[in-house]
């Protein structure tokens, strides 16, 4: 499986209203394991930023004015996350933002959402928290993410902090109920994968003589040291 966490930041909170994206932000993950793949790419909007979303992530159009358009990376972020799952924390708002760049590029072209599969961590926390703040930083507290880096909104890094927490946020133990209910609520990514009769035969290493002798010595010195209570020097007999 792979996944693609993924945030942006923008110029304000409404594309209606013509604002852009000014950063995105995206980690893959496959298999549940982070690899070392990362999509990152400042954009000039070619518009002012509004001051209040300055104040959030601290990207001045200063700072943007060299970088690309969209338009000049839209190929390469596509390539990035094309089939991929997207984990996005309050999905709407980035969703909306990207379909609203590739709609000014083509009014023809596909959605994200067509491309991609599109998970949104919020709606996952909040039914895992009915009540409770589920803002990320609110989630980092909850699972114990360090996200003391994040002085300022940043969408590689609220990317990065946002993988730690989805892993913690559904990695609880599967039932291991038998019923047809639980089985299916349990989801198809949880199911047994059985190993295939045809793989190699599994390596075995066996201890040479020397670390068994190493590996006598060491019960020998518990044992001693226990007063007689080293439970695995009992196991052969």
């Amino acid at each position: 499986m792979r996944q693609i966490i993924l945030d942006t930041e923008t110029t304000g909170l409404e594309p209606s209203q013509g604002h852009r994206i000014i950063e995105i932000g995206c980690v893959e993950m496959v298999n549940r394991r982070v690899t070392e793949r990362t999509f990152h790419q400042y954009m000039n909007p070619d518009r002012e930023i509004d001051a209040g979303a300055v104040e959030v992530h601290g990207i001045t159009n200063e700072f943007l004015s060299d970088k690309p358009r969209f338009s000049d990376i839209a190929q390469d972020f596509l390539d990035f996350v094309r089939g991929a799952e997207l984990i996005i924390h309050n999905a709407p708002f980035d969703v909306g933002f990207i379909n609203h760049e590739l709609r000014m590029l083509d009014p023809q072209m596909d959605r994200i959402e067509d491309l991609c599969g599109v998970v949104d961590t919020l709606l996952l926390a909040r039914d895992k928290h009915p009540g409770q703040k589920n803002s990320l930083d609110a989630l980092c507290k909850r699972y114990e993410v360090d996200n003391s880096a994040r002085d300022l909104h940043g969408a590689l890094l609220d990317s990065q902090i946002l993988a730690d927490v989805y892993l913690a946020m559904t990695g609880g133990q599967v039932t291991l109920s038998l019923g047809a209910e639980d089985a299916a609520t349990s989801g198809a990514r949880y199911a047994i994968r059985r190993l295939s009769s045809d793989r190699p035969p599994l390596v075995v290493v066996r201890a040479s003589a020397e670390e068994l002798a190493a590996h006598e010595d060491r019960l020998a010195a518990i044992d001693a040291e226990s007063g007689g209570q080293c439970v695995w020097g009992r196991m052969d007999s």
